[in-house]
């Protein structure tokens, strides 16, 4: 199974975008381990420099290293296909269109 995780508000904890200053989930990241260790394909997918066209690859690349989060893929603005997604601004459909006031 592919999990597709958002970095910034789910994977670790970022003011504003002052990305080289995040401070990683340590838990978080230990599931995301799991995860790999258990067979799964772990993409990291984050919007880091969807708006300004600045390439954040090799900073958050060094980043995740630094945290020992594992993964087989690391896209930077853009979004992958997966089969379940982990995001901090997820909604589940079911829910958003039951609710009449969301």
């Amino acid at each position: 199974m592919t999990f597709v995780f958002d970095l910034d508000g789910t994977l670790c904890h970022t003011e504003g975008k002052r990305y080289g200053q995040a401070v990683p989930y340590v838990d978080r990241i230990a599931r995301v381990n799991q995860l790999v260790a258990a067979g799964h394909r772990v993409v990291i997918d984050t919007a880091r420099g969807s708006g300004t066209g600045y390439d954040w690859y090799p900073m958050t690349a060094e980043q995740l290293a630094r945290w020992g989060c594992q993964y087989a893929a690391l896209y930077v603005g853009s979004k992958t296909p997966g089969d379940v997604y982990i995001d901090d601004r997820a909604q589940i459909a079911s829910e958003f269109f039951t609710h009449a006031d969301a």
